[in-house]
């Protein structure tokens, strides 16, 4: 930019295209999978089909016979190179850790574990071979499921003793934050109200739309794995901690990635087979996985039992809540599976000023997939539990909900606030918010329509669901985490390089898979440094060019990495200004900034500071006591996490003869601080929403008495299309409560609509039909279930109704038709 030239256009809040979009979408990308070495090699996973057993041989000749088959090998071939997959945060000092072999060479702990590997010269060859891998098992007592895992009759792991991983617990009294919770419910017994429930978060499959796919190359001077992985830095440092080989040696990248929501947050088992493969044949080797292996093998999410304990007093004030949550880890605890229901203990408390909090964890060990992160990672969880509790004590002290959870809220004047679970909470407008989403959605008018359905009648009856929520989120800081027993910390590292010919190239150690970094971190660059959008270019996911990173999860890339790409771009200002000032012949004093140009403060002279980018490049004249570079680099680490909140609001209508549902409206206001991006923001919302709607009313992961996945592809695991679900009502506050702890006032929103929809779709439900008698239906809430409940309340409370009695559901129908019935035929699809 020359002194001529106009100031640039605002960036911050600027609706722009994402501009990765266009190699994505015209196939100009390199997923993992189609990338091509010479004399690359092919590998193909045998699996277990029982869920526990030992393995007594495993017979390869007839594969290694195979046309162009290279190698088979076994467990038992392997011995140590093979390292252990890791736990990076074992949540009690006593937790039981079950070795997690990746490809164990005596028992099978779970139906899709991989017991050999074939190598082949392409990847139809070795799939063809691994059907010829004769296994022969003796199966063993499987344990399914988490009240057959408390009962200790049967183990998962029968040397650990126990199904009983690790039991953490939090207690306000203990640590200060509260009073006692036991003091509280006995007294609301007494003189007050308490009501007990229990809900049930089914068990999730993330289903990101690229499986997941690794290639490794040994025959340079590094070992190079490329991975469709969120966390290459982390994946690289387990490499390196699990098998001897030295960090320096290794580099990983993550290309182009299609989608993860957690689910990539992961070190796998095939991930280090592939790596032992490559290293003993000292060939580049590539694994992808089918869809069906990912669904049954990629570690699942959520599956928790909830038994809550709310206390309160006649007017519905809140004196205490206790949880204790049952979690089933699977066979395994992946790399933060134990805490993830951990995550959630801070939030059950949500927007409210509990006096009296305990919260309890029991994890236990199943013979079913593993399970680890998946979107929102334990604050959609405790949202749930909490957004749900609340509408039942609405309905106990006769209140309409919004106005039980005014009671209870924090009020924006009494931010900065310490929540009964420890959090300082350092800014918020729950008013705002609601405010802006009642007034959007319309929320009186339907009310009133709800009670003329009510009276008159109808079969179709309308249901309001509710849902408030904050989350904590920008994982971090490291301090707490290290607090928490968590392996690793929570900073992120940038850096922005000034090129001579005046172009910005900046480095993130946040690895993105599909949320918009180019573009944003684009924008927050173009806009601080006054240098045009197209000018910058965003460089992620390779250990070699970004060698400092913590990866990408828990919306923490812009709250977090985001501030640090602040920090490196401010200290290029920074030294910037001193070399204008030797060229300039000023002092730094009268120097002024703006538009990418240092000027003269009351003259026309000055310098754009891509001209000083190619002057401190030539460095033919600079000050002594500066080097000839304006790059800088920047480590952040936040002081506190990040606070998003917002309102939810959705109407469902409720078939009462057939338990049909349909979506009639869906609104929220989010309040997620300065907007970047709208464009991208709109996006991840959107996402956001369908993805907790669709376990409020589809999606389900379930294994069988004998631990096999039942719903092990599409036609039985329900994902919604565009055509299952509405127009979404997305707004905003229109006087955010900016984020006080990073310098833009951001806060994170991938994960906002996954945590806020599900229990309002679910309190919409359940609210159409609560005049019946039903306070409750289980996820997801299939026009099946929804059926079953009305019968049951017809019948007393029994819900075993006969079969001659319902609706005819041929078989996977009942899920298809809460499809159907989620259509409204006036919305347009997102």
């Amino acid at each position: 930019m020359t002194a001529t030239q106009d100031r640039p256009a605002a960036e911050i809040g600027r609706d722009r295209r994402r501009k990765e979009d266009q190699r994505l979408i015209t196939g100009r990308t390199r997923w993992t999978d189609n990338i091509t070495l010479p004399g690359m090699l092919h590998l193909a996973m045998v699996r277990s089909p029982f869920a526990h057993a030992s393995i007594t041989s495993v017979d390869v000749e007839a594969a290694k016979a195979s046309p162009n088959v290279v190698a088979v090998l076994s467990g038992k071939d392997f011995g140590d190179e093979l390292g252990v997959c890791i736990n990076a945060w074992p949540i009690t000092p006593d937790q039981k850790t079950p070795t997690h072999s990746p490809m164990p060479a005596d028992r099978v702990a779970f139906a899709g574990e991989i017991v050999a590997v074939v190598v082949a010269r392409s990847a139809a060859e070795a799939r063809d071979a691994a059907e010829l891998v004769d296994v022969e098992y003796d199966e063993l007592p499987a344990v399914i499921g988490i009240k057959n895992a408390l009962e200790d009759t049967v183990l998962a792991h029968p040397d650990l003793g126990t199904n009983k991983s690790a039991l953490w617990v939090f207690d306000s009294a203990e640590a200060g934050t509260g009073s006692d919770v036991e003091a509280a419910i006995e007294k609301a017994r007494t003189d007050g109200i308490v009501i007990e429930r229990e809900y049930r978060q089914q068990r999730l499959i993330p289903a990101f739309m690229e499986p997941r796919s690794v290639v490794v190359d040994p025959t340079g001077e590094q070992i190079t794995m490329w991975s469709a992985t969120q966390i290459p830095h982390i994946l690289r440092f387990a490499l390196a901690a699990t098998t001897g080989v030295p960090e320096s040696k290794i580099r990983v990248i993550a290309p182009d990635v299609g989608g993860g929501f957690g689910g990539k947050l992961q070190t796998t088992p095939e991930e280090w087979i592939a790596w032992a493969v490559a290293r003993r044949l000292s060939k580049p080797v590539k694994y992808t996985e089918t869809r069906s292996e990912s669904l049954m093998a990629a570690h699942h999410g959520r599956d928790q039992v909830q038994t809550l304990t709310l206390a309160a007093d006649k007017e519905g004030n809140v004196t205490g809540f206790k949880v204790h949550l049952d979690a089933d880890l699977g066979a395994y605890i992946a790399v933060v599976g134990g805490g993830v229901p951990v995550l959630g203990a801070f939030m059950f408390n949500a927007i409210y000023k509990f006096p009296a909090y305990r919260f309890e964890c029991q994890t236990v060990l199943t013979n079913t997939t593993f399970t680890d992160a998946y979107r929102g990672a334990g604050r959609p969880e405790a949202t749930y539990a909490i957004e749900r509790i609340m509408d039942e004590l609405a309905a106990e002290v006769g209140v309409d909900p919004l106005e039980i959870r005014e009671r209870n809220w924090i009020k924006h004047e009494e931010f900065p606030f310490t929540t009964v679970a420890g959090l300082e909470y350092d800014t918020g407008n729950y008013e705002a918010a609601t405010a802006k989403a009642t007034a959007s959605f319309g929320y009186d008018a339907l009310r009133a329509e709800q009670k003329e359905r009510r009276e008159r009648g109808d079969r179709i009856q309308l249901g309001i669901g509710v849902s408030t929520f904050t989350e904590m989120c920008g994982l971090a800081p490291s301090r707490v985490l290290g607090s928490l027993d968590y392996g690793a910390g929570g900073w992120e590292h940038a850096s922005v390089r000034m090129l001579a010919t005046g172009k910005v190239e900046i480095v993130t150690g946040a690895s993105a898979h599909g949320q918009g970094h180019e573009t944003a971190f684009s924008q927050i660059v173009a806009d601080r440094l006054g240098v045009p959008f197209e000018d910058v270019e965003v460089l992620h996911g390779d250990t070699q060019i970004a060698h400092k990173g913590l990866d990408t999860y828990g919306s923490r890339s812009l709250v977090v990495g985001g501030e640090a790409l602040v920090r490196a771009v401010d200290k290029v200002i920074d030294k910037a200004k001193h070399l204008a000032a030797h060229l300039l012949e000023a002092s730094e004093d009268d120097l002024e900034y703006d538009a990418g140009r240092f000027t003269v403060a009351g003259t026309d002279q000055g310098v754009a500071i891509q001209e000083l980018a190619t002057a401190a490049f030539a460095a033919h004249n600079y000050p002594e006591d500066m080097e000839p570079s304006i790059d800088a680099e920047a480590t952040y680490d936040p002081v506190n996490f990040n606070y998003p909140h917002g309102t939810h609001l959705c109407a469902m209508e409720v078939d009462t003869e057939t338990g049909a549902v349909k979506m009639r409206k869906y609104t929220c206001c989010d309040d997620i601080g300065t907007i970047i991006n709208p464009l991208i923001v709109a996006g991840q919302v959107h996402g956001g929403l369908v993805q907790g709607i669709a376990q409020a009313l589809w999606e389900e992961a379930v294994h069988d008495e004998a631990g096999t996945l039942v719903s092990g592809s599409f036609v039985d695991y329900l994902l919604p299309t565009s055509a299952d679900t509405i127009s979404f009502d997305v707004v905003h506050t229109d006087d955010p409560s900016v984020c006080t702890t990073n310098t833009l006032g951001t806060k994170g929103v991938g994960e906002a609509g996954t945590i806020a929809s599900t229990p309002a779709v679910v309190n919409a439900v359940v609210d159409a039909i609560r005049h019946l008698g039903i306070d409750d239906i289980q996820m997801p809430c299939t026009p099946e279930r929804v059926w079953r409940a009305i019968q049951g309340s017809k019948a007393g409370g029994a819900t075993d109704t006969p079969p001659d009695a319902m609706p005819h559901f041929v078989e996977g129908e009942a899920n298809q038709q809460s499809h159907e019935g989620a259509l409204d035929q006036d919305g347009a699809g997102q």
